[in-house]
Parts: structure tokens; sequence; C-alpha cells
């Protein structure tokens, strides 16, 4: 070993303290859950939506979100950011600011003047983008004609339309669906208190700025064309194809409404389906509209001071990483942690309900989605972990998950994308065009592959011994080579980001048997050591995903972001490096009092540019996984690690 390496007793104590402090938060199902927290503009949105429905005022929890809300406001800029200590960003002050209004905040106070003064300076409210534009449209305070249209009629586009609901990703459908009825009844909101938000406004109103990658000119003065074209017959479609259109979208949407789990199971879905049925006349006692606003609910994490609302929850994610992590501790009491994990898991295999993933590849449902319950849409990303998972712990466990396993593989490999690649919830997911659309400003329309999930896949793949020659792991195995950066990272789109994306790929070279000699390895595990920071440790900006796309932005070295970089470093050979016992040694002298990790930097990725995720579990298993590794390799004299992750 390098001859940083711990001690080993210090190296035993430290994860000795971190897996019982982890075994400590499963529940008694078996299961493990944490916050996944996101910006101020959910937490905003949901104030708002209570108004929005005339609900009676929840002083109290109002009270809590004000101060979550007032505590998380920048002093760098006075607005609020997309992620801890990131830049401002108009829209999320926006929206920030009206809640903050519609709680009681006095626009005087100086909180309010501060957020206010940089919001005019950034050019006002008619500089946010599409979602806050609708968002205050519904409530009056401001004009529909900065939205862009988007007609019910488009769920009766034919499949060869170039603009059609499974052209784009789940998130996307889920999400515009119930708001295609709301932008064509264009409600008002409830609004008790008639709360607005005229001082936001400069006058001089702002085109949309584009997050999206792949803007061209010819499509996009195309679709602003057609966008002016649908403005002015706007109150001329036939009445009875609008009504057929409205009832197509009620129809869709009652058919995902997916329980107390929600539409999507994301917060803008759910928010979108409740607001819709209330426009369509359900009372609050309906069960659809009762359900629907009861998944909302459910999203709430409310402490002894503070409230916020979560964008969705993540116990699947969680529960697979936190089995990973202890099937690596291997104690008595990590496996069978491990083990009722994986009991809590099976169940949770979609097995009888074919998502709209069918339309595109007609395979049997067999995945696990992100959340408690999410039955149309579940992923690749979390599928391929819990196989992984499940066949790893065989020794343990016999054939508990054999049929599982199987459903699981063929499902996850069912869904390969024709350029070789795999996406998170979508095969083909692809038409780039798309992102030239007016309402797509915020650059998440599609779910084309990604080199996160690819890895992810080709990782189980290599773990259940699919030969590196066959057809679907040549076409995955080149579409990763080709995806490589010049520098030598992998773009990360589920995770923040260089680092995230060169673990996963690393992980799954390693598996495959493509050595540290290979040029891919080299180049990338020669990166990964170029930005490894002073004092051990990695860290990652979320501002690397600018869209200048000029790579990987240096920030303080956190655990999760240095527990990725030494376990892809591992998975290729590296085990001894000094790099490797380097970071190795910041997680341990970083490991708090109570044997887990501190983090606010956000390392989880929603939307490059416009929505990332801070995973409060990230902290908690990634770095204990890391150290296990670590001790095991050391232990049997090993330099490849033997599993997929």
């Amino acid at each position: 070993m390098s001859e940083a390496a711990p001690d080993r007793a210090l190296l035993d104590a430290t994860i000795g303290r971190a897996a019982h402090a982890l075994l400590a938060e499963q529940r008694e199902d078996g299961h493990w859950v944490y916050e996944l927290e996101a910006d101020a503009t959910i937490p905003s949105e949901y104030v708002l939506l209570r108004h929005f429905l005339g609900e009676p005022v929840d002083e109290e929890l109002e009270g809590k979100i004000g101060r979550y809300l007032r505590r998380i406001q920048s002093e760098a800029h006075d607005g609020w950011p997309l992620y801890h200590e990131g830049g401002f960003d108009i829209s999320a002050t926006v929206k920030a600011y009206y809640a903050l209004k519609m709680i009681g905040d006095d626009v005087d106070a100086p909180h309010m003047a501060r957020a206010r003064a940089a919001i005019l300076k950034a050019g006002g409210a008619e500089a946010v983008n599409v979602f806050t534009r609708i968002q205050l449209a519904l409530f009056g305070a401001g004009p529909w004609d900065a939205v862009p249209t988007i007609p019910p009629e488009l769920i009766l586009a034919p499949r060869w339309f170039p603009v059609h609901l499974l052209k784009m990703s789940y998130w996307a459908r889920t999400v515009v669906v119930p708001l295609l009825v709301l932008c064509a009844l264009k409600p008002v909101a409830r609004n008790p208190k008639q709360v607005f938000v005229p001082e936001l406004y400069t006058g001089v109103p702002r085109k949309l700025t584009s997050q999206a990658d792949h803007v061209h000119s010819v499509w996009k003065n195309g679709f602003e064309a057609l966008d002016w074209g649908l403005k002015r017959f706007e109150g001329r479609w036939p009445k009875a194809m609008r009504a057929r259109a409205i009832r197509l979208c009620e129809e869709w949407v009652i058919e995902r409404l997916n329980g107390v789990d929600g539409l999507g199971a994301i917060y803008p879905a759910m928010a979108n389906s409740v607001m819709m049925f209330d426009v369509l006349g359900y009372a609050p006692d309906h069960p659809h509209r009762a359900i629907a606003r009861e998944s909302v609910e459910r999203l709430l994490v409310v402490k002894e001071d503070e409230a916020y609302c979560q964008p969705c929850v993540s116990p699947v994610w969680d529960t697979a990483l936190a089995a990973h992590a202890m099937l690596e501790v291997g104690s008595e009491e990590a496996l069978a942690g491990a083990d009722r994990a994986l009991d809590w898991l099976g169940p949770r295999q979609i097995l009888d309900t074919a998502g709209d993933w069918v339309e595109q590849r007609y395979v049997r449902p067999g995945g696990w989605a992100f959340q408690y319950n999410n039955d149309h849409y579940p992923d690749l990303d979390d599928t391929a972990v819990v196989v992984m998972a499940m066949d790893r712990a065989s020794g343990l466990r016999g054939d508990k998950d054999k049929e599982a396993i199987a459903r699981g593989f063929e499902w996850t490999v069912g869904l390969q994308s024709k350029d070789g690649g795999f996406a998170a919830f979508d095969a083909d997911n692809d038409k780039l065009y798309l992102n030239n659309l007016p309402f797509a400003d915020h650059g998440a329309l599609l779910d084309p592959p990604t080199a996160d999930v690819s890895a992810r896949v080709v990782s189980m793949l290599a773990q259940m011994g699919e030969p590196v020659d066959s057809p679907r792991m040549k076409a995955a195995l080149g579409w990763l080579e080709k995806e490589q950066e010049k520098e030598g990272s992998w773009f990360g789109r589920w995770g923040v980001n260089h680092v995230y994306g060169t673990w996963s790929v690393l992980c799954a070279l390693g598996r495959a048997g493509i050595g540290r000699d290979h040029p891919l390895v080299a180049r990338a595990v020669e990166w990964l050591k170029s930005v490894q920071n002073a004092d051990g440790g990695w860290g990652e900006s979320c501002d690397s995903y600018a869209l200048d796309r000029k790579g990987h932005e240096t920030f303080d070295s956190n655990a999760s972001q240095t527990a990725w970089a030494t376990l892809g470093l591992m998975a290729v050979g590296e085990a001894k490096s000094e790099a490797v016992a380097r970071g190795i040694a910041w997680l341990i002298a970083n490991q708090a009092g109570d044997g887990l990790w501190g983090q606010e930097h956000y390392t989880g990725g929603g939307f490059p540019r416009v929505f990332y995720l801070r995973y409060h579990g990230y902290p908690r298993y990634f770095p204990l996984w890391a150290l296990a590794r670590y001790r095991n390799m050391a232990q049997a004299n090993v330099e490849q690690a033997q599993w997929g992750m």
C-alpha cells in the first residue's frame, strides 16, 4: 500500500462507527430514506399552491417554510441560488419573494428589499423562465402573452408528428399534460389575500433565455414562428376538438395518478394535477383530487423550526445504495441490514404495469422505480443497482432473488437505445430538435442516453457475466468510448458531474475487465488524479454544467465526491495508489462525531443549469462504502474490485 495509507486500527474504527450510525437509521421494515432537498422553488410553489386553491392558512407551517426560505437567501447576491453557495437565479428568487410576501413578510423588510433590488437589477419578473411565467400568470400576477402557447390539442397529435408527448421525457410528459389544461383554461388563483407582485416588474419585456443544449437557429426560429401563429389562432380551435383534447388530458392523468405517491411521483406534476382537477370542477373531497392533494403533502419535511417541500422522495435509491455499502462492510450486523433491505426492495419490483416505455420497446415489466411507488415510470439506474445488490447477496440469500434478478435484467437490457447507450426511463428519447421549443427553455424535455446510466447497465451486465464481445455489450462500450471527454472524464447527468460520471464509467470498465493500461481507463485515471484537491479530497461545483462545457469546476472537498473518486480509482487497479490513500485519509479525518459525514453541498443532478439536488443520504453511505472497499482490497491483496459498483 501507499506510504500515505491510514493506520489499520483507525480505518477499522472509522468503518465501525459509520456502519453503526447507518444501521441505526434503517427503518423497521428494512428500508432507508433520506431527505431530498432542492432549492427555494419547490417550497415556494407549495405555498403558492395552497393560496391558488384558497385553502385555510396554516400559519405554523407557513411560518416554518418562511424561516427556511429566509435562511437560504444568499448574503452574497441577495437572491436565491439553485444550490448551496450558488449564483443568483432570477426564477427561484421571484418565486421565493412571492411566497414570502404571500406568507406575510413586509415588502420593506431588509431581506425583501434586498431581494427585490436584485430581481430588478437582473431584468425583473419579465426575465424569468417559462414555468415561473406560468406560475405568475395563474395568479394574475403576470401576462399569459409572455407564456409560450402549448395547446391541449397536442395530446391528439399522431405519433409521426414532430412534437409528440412520447418524444418527451417521462417527467416532461407528467408535468406538461395537466399543464395543457391549465394553459388552455387560464384559471385565476383564488388568492384570498389578493397578494400580487407588481413591484417586481420593470415594464420592459424580455425574451426567454434557453438553458438547453443543441439550440440551433433554424429550429428555434421555426418553433418561434409556430408559437406566433398559435397565439393568433388561440380561441379559434373547434370547440369539440378542444373539449376532446381536455378530456383526454384528464383521462391520461387519472390513469397515471399513482395513488398517494402522485402523478409521476414528482412535485411539479403532482401540483399541476391538483390544479387541473380544481379547474375542471372536482370538489376537494373527490377521490382523484383528494389523493392528488395528499400526495403533495407527503413531500413535506417539517422540523421543529423550519419546513420545506421535497421535489420527490428517494427510498429505493437510498435503500439499494445503502445495501451495497452494508454488503461491502461485511460484518454480521451489516449483512443482516442488507438482508432486510433486499427483503424490502423485492416486493417493489414492478411486474404487472406496462408503462409509457412500452410504446418504444415492448419488453416485460421488471424494473424498480426511484420512489416508493411509480409503476408507470421505473428507471434503469435504480433497477441496475438493485439487480447488482441482489446478485452480490446471493451468497447470503441463496436463490431467493433469482427471479427478481432475471426480470430486472431482462427489462433493463431491453431498453437499450439504437446508438448503444442507455437512458434513465426510455429508449431513443433523443429528438434534440425539441430543445428548441419555446417552452423547453429549461433544457430538460428529453431523456437521451447518458454516460452514468449507460455505465451502470454495463456494470450490471459485466457482473452478471455478459461477454465483452456480445453485441449489446460492444454497442454500450462503444457508446461510452465515444462519450469520453477530451481530457479523459465523462459527463455525469444525474450526479455532479465529471467526478460522478467518471466514477460510474470506471466501475463499468473495471468490472468488464478493461484494465488501467487501456487508453480509455488511463486517461480517466490521470484526469481524476489531476483534479484531486490539495487536502486529498475531491470536490466539483454545479457550475461545471455551464453551457460552455468547459468541464470540471474545482470546489471544496466533500464526502460523496471523494468517495466516488476513490471507488472509481479502486475499480481499475488503483487501490494501492497515493491518490486513493490520500482520499481515504481525507474521509477518515473528516468523519463527524456521530460517525457520519456532514455535507451541505449539492452533488445530485436534477436538470443541468436549472435544478440540482442535495441527497442527504450520499455523505452517509458512499464514504462508508469507499472505506470498506479500501480495507477489503488491502486485506485480500487484490488490485481490482469484484463487483460492478
